[in-house]
């Protein structure tokens, strides 16, 4: 080997960097070479550690000392400026990193080769883990398209001898890596915008361009530590941050070696593999790195001009040689690697979440054999097939819960039949017909309600809208969500009591208690009048209430990272019941600012663990954030009275102190005495003393909600001289008293009692289930009935069907007398469907169209005619009763011309001016879009985080 390539023509550059942990290894492992370097120059950045001293014992006036924050491709320039300035220009240089030690024979193998290739011009060894030694890194590397590092080795493979060819490669690492002096210095050296990672990849990709040769030889073998990507240790180039300068280093190099029109496929397709990747790390609860990702991106396509200057810095390298881009391509990773790499983890995904299933469910069993071993089912033989077929009907016809559960179901069904198709109440409006009206109403700015408003869409439209693409239209949306509410209560409030009640005792209470109180909670908007009266945010925060309290309980997992997912799964529910009711992020701020002050009063330490009292915290500020487009416009346009009340067609009668106890909306719902049996069995939960702890904490919440519900009802809410929404309240406070009954109730079924306390137990049982069973029969029979109760409209069809073909075929409907008092309003398109009838509420008037309506009716001339075409009106009617003067003088008005109504007593004219098309039109703002584009991206990350974790945090 010594005689085909001159061991003179070899020095080896070592860079240090507070590597005292590995440099004696490494020395000595230089010193082992059986062809050994003619030359050493040792360059030490800065070290705080004994680094300069090791070098300079092991080669003494051979330390070049550089600045701390040198990065890797200026030390080699600065070793390869000493060797000019020697005087000495060797044939290869051998590259050597603090935490690399090579073989003894590693040198002798790479020149062995450059001696069988003399077209080889980059040489790099066998990579295997230090201290492992056996395990693989590289034998040699690519890249994808994506930026991906592509080492082509499996996971954790061992070095086996299973590669022993000489290979030609795209790059090779720069730790043990030897190249022709001649040809570094001809490709500009390593890339100085790439300090620590990637910069062998780049010069790969360079040499490759250029017509040079990489070979990877396998009798040549390097042990590498890998300090800096493992995080082992941390340099002011590295920060802690190591993925954001790999991904940085990823992304620099794709787009500067790029070649035509590859660079603009590049430069887009980075992007949007960028945020793929976000995603992909949120989903497997990595927040650190899809921020590290997001920083990277921003990095690099800030500074475009580094980009573009890096480019012609490799056209200058190249001169008049054309790129070859036959080898590149060649080497470079297949097109389709990442779509496989991606196949792959949601392929990972899925199997995680299913191993994860499985072990639950494997728990569940274990746990239902021990408390009850007679319930294992024996092991049946083949002759028992048939048996075993039907074995499911022969559980559920033998489970009384199983059957009740079935014939409730059955029951609901019938009594919930008043929803099946277009859904209209006291409270709620129609659904529009399409859902593109939804999703205009929550992208724009400016929404054509009246002569145009400002007001914000409602919080709870892009739910509905999102729901209304899926089922296939509003209407299904609306229904689906009545119909889907009463068992996500059910379903939600037996997971809370099951887990509540498992703290007394290691099962918990018995099922049939368990669905006493599911079926006492979810049947509260049914008996309540909630649903007769169409209070669709009350029964949306009926079903999401329990599921709220079921994630509340993760404040007390003893484990910090579980306590940071409950705060994200609270912040979630909570702003989707938000969405529909405001008033429970009041509640939950009192709740929590209660909570904080009692904690700092009785146990002042808990505050000092940030992980205890900063989840609460994050779920009351998830919400702020994710309904930002709603809430912050609602303050700037004067509307903020939207944060109080609930989802509904306004004014709605007061519920009144009596109603918010007994969980009544005036006259309607069941018989008020059914409200009575949550308080009563509340109260009486308090006598046993094992969980009166428990039930005082409900008896607290309920006193809170209690309190704000009336603190509220004493408020009106303006302009509509509307009471706050009280249905949270009401239901807070009920769900409270069920949860304190089950509580005590389970603890008496496992005491010894007296005869008397038997007799108050059984008592207790029957009375608690036989209120929500009487409830469910009312609602079987008559609950619904005022549902789908459409009212009738002043408008004429033909108008109707007129103003639904575009906003500016508006209604302009004028009622009262000029004696009285003149008011209008004005209908477009399908009139104030739910969601415009909140914007139309808070809609201010404009005093400039109310002097033009005023003049209308008083003293009618062609230009008001005019003005109000240009304002998009079409038509005006007059309903019954007509103001005969003010029907005169638009008659004789120029301009209009009578037209007919269905009513006879009902005045209507057309205008014969054509409405301006752009009069009233839906429109966006930078402020809007900016609120939006916040709100997108808040929402996956708060859902993911919310996420159990399925991936554990790189050490």
């Amino acid at each position: 080997m010594s005689a085909a390539v001159p061991a003179t023509d070899v020095v080896a550059i070592l860079v240090s960097h507070d590597g005292a942990t590995w440099l004696p290894s490494v020395l000595a492992g230089l010193a082992e070479q059986t062809h050994a370097p003619s030359g050493v120059v040792a360059v030490d950045t800065g070290s705080k550690d004994d680094s300069r001293r090791l070098l300079e014992e092991a080669h003494p006036g051979s330390v070049l000392g550089v600045q701390r924050h040198t990065a890797y491709p200026e030390a080699v320039d600065a070793a390869l400026t000493h060797l000019r300035e020697q005087g000495e220009q060797p044939e290869w240089v051998w590259l050597l990193h603090d935490d690399s030690r090579p073989a003894p024979t590693a040198l002798a193998a790479l020149l062995a080769a450059a001696a069988d290739r003399p077209d080889a011009d980059l040489l790099g060894p066998k990579l295997r883990e230090w201290p492992s030694l056996r395990r693989l890194l590289e034998f040699g590397v690519t890249m994808s398209g994506t930026g991906r590092r592509e080492t082509g080795l499996e996971r954790g493979e061992y070095d086996q001898g299973q590669y022993a060819e000489v290979r030609e490669v795209f790059a090779v690492h720069s730790a043990g890596m030897l190249v022709r002096r001649r040809v570094l210095e001809q490709l500009g050296g390593f890339d100085e915008h790439l300090p620590i990672f990637g910069n062998d990849l780049d010069l790969g990709w360079r040499a490759a361009s250029a017509g040079h040769t990489t070979l990877a030889v396998p009798d040549a073998v390097v042990f590498h530590a890998e300090a800096a990507h493992r995080g082992i240790r941390s340099t002011p180039l590295t920060g802690r941050h190591t993925h954001f300068q790999e991904r940085r280093a990823a992304l620099h190099t794709l787009l500067v070696n790029s070649h035509g029109w590859r660079f603009w496929w590049r430069a887009v397709r980075l992007v949007l593999a960028s945020l793929l990747r976000v995603l992909g790390f949120l989903v497997v609860r990595s927040p650190g790195e899809a921020a590290d990702e997001l920083a990277a991106l921003a990095a690099v396509y800030a500074r475009p001009g580094q980009v573009f200057a890096g480019r012609r810095a490799r056209r200058r390298a190249r001169g008049d040689a054309p790129p070859d881009l036959d080898r590149v391509r060649r080497l470079f990773a297949p097109w389709w690697l990442p779509y496989r790499h991606g196949l792959d983890f949601v392929v990972d995904l899925v199997a995680a979440a299913s191993n994860q299933a499985a072990d639950v469910a494997e728990r569940r069993r274990i746990a239902a054999a021990e408390r009850d071993p007679a319930k294992q089912a024996p092991r049946h033989s083949s002759d028992e097939e048939d048996l075993v077929d039907s074995g499911w009907v022969v559980r559920f016809l033998t489970d009384p819960i199983a059957v009740l559960l079935a014939v409730l179901g059955l029951a609901y069904l019938v009594g919930a039949r008043d929803v099946l198709g277009p859904v209209v109440g006291q409270a709620l409006s129609a659904a529009p017909t399409d859902t593109g009206a939804w999703w205009q109403l929550h992208t724009s700015a400016v929404h054509p309600v009246e002569f145009g408003s400002e007001v914000p869409a409602p919080a709870h439209v892009p739910l509905l809208a999102v729901l209304a693409t899926v089922t296939g239209g509003p209407a299904a949306a609306v229904s689906l969500t009545f119909l889907l509410s009463v068992p996500i209560a059910l379903w939600g409030a037996w997971r809370f009591l099951r887990v509540g009640t498992r703290f007394l005792s290691r099962y918990g209470a018995p099922r049939w208690m368990l669905l006493g109180g599911s079926l006492g909670y979810a049947v509260l908007p049914l008996v309540s009048g909630a649903w007769d009266t169409g209070r669709l945010g009350i029964v949306v925060v009926a079903a999401l209430l329990p599921w709220l309290a079921h994630a509340a309980l993760g404040f007390a997992d003893p484990a910090p990272d579980r306590r940071h997912q409950a705060g994200w799964r609270c912040g979630l529910v909570l702003a989707v019941g938000a969405a529909a009711a405001p008033v429970l992020w009041w509640c939950w701020l009192l709740l929590l600012v209660v909570a904080l002050v009692v904690v700092a009063t009785a146990a002042r330490p808990v505050l000092a663990d940030r992980t205890a009292w900063l989840p609460p915290v994050v779920a009351l500020l998830v919400p702020a954030v994710l309904l930002a487009p709603w809430w912050l416009p609602a303050l700037v346009t004067d509307s903020a009275g939207l944060l109080l009340l609930d989802v509904g067609r306004w004014p709605t009668p007061d519920l009144t102190g009596t109603g918010l106890g007994l969980g009544r909306f005036g006259d309607s719902g069941a018989p008020a005495w059914l409200g009575l049996v949550a308080p009563v069995l509340a109260l009486l939960a308090l006598v046993p003393r094992p969980t009166r702890l428990p039930v005082l904490l409900c008896w607290v919440v309920a006193t809170l909600a209690l309190v704000t519900g009336l603190a509220l009802g004493s408020l009106r809410v303006a302009p509509l001289d509307q009471q706050p929404g009280l249905g949270v309240p009401m239901l807070l406070a009920h769900a409270s008293w069920v949860a304190a009954a089950v509580l005590a109730g389970h603890a008496l079924l496992t005491t010894r009692l007296p005869a008397i306390g038997r007799g108050v137990l059984i008592g207790g049982v029957v009375l608690g289930l036989a209120a929500p069973a009487l409830g469910a029969a009312w609602f079987v029979g008559w609950g619904g009935a005022q549902l789908r109760d459409e009212r009738p409209t002043d408008i004429p069809a033909y108008m109707a069907e007129r103003a639904e073909s575009g906003d500016q075929y508006g209604v302009l409907v004028v009622e009262g007398s000029v004696a009285d008092g003149v008011t209008y309003r004005v209908y477009r398109d399908e009139g104030l469907t739910l969601g415009r009838d909140q914007v139309a509420a808070f809609t201010a008037e404009d005093p400039e169209v109310t002097a033009m309506v005023t003049e209308l009716a008083t003293a009618p001339n062609r230009e008001v005619i005019g003005q109000l075409a240009e304002r998009g009106i079409a038509f005006i009617v007059m309903p019954a009763p007509v103001d005969g003067t003010v029907a005169v003088g638009i008659d004789a008005t120029g301009g209009v011309r009578r037209a007919s109504a269905e009513d006879r007593s009902t005045r209507a004219w057309r205008l014969l001016d054509e409405p301006a098309a752009d009069a009233v039109v839906a429109e966006g703002s930078p402020s809007r879009t900016a609120l939006l584009l916040l709100q997108g991206l808040a929402l996956p990350v708060v859902v993911v985080l919310s996420l159990p974790t399925i991936r554990r945090a790189r050490p």
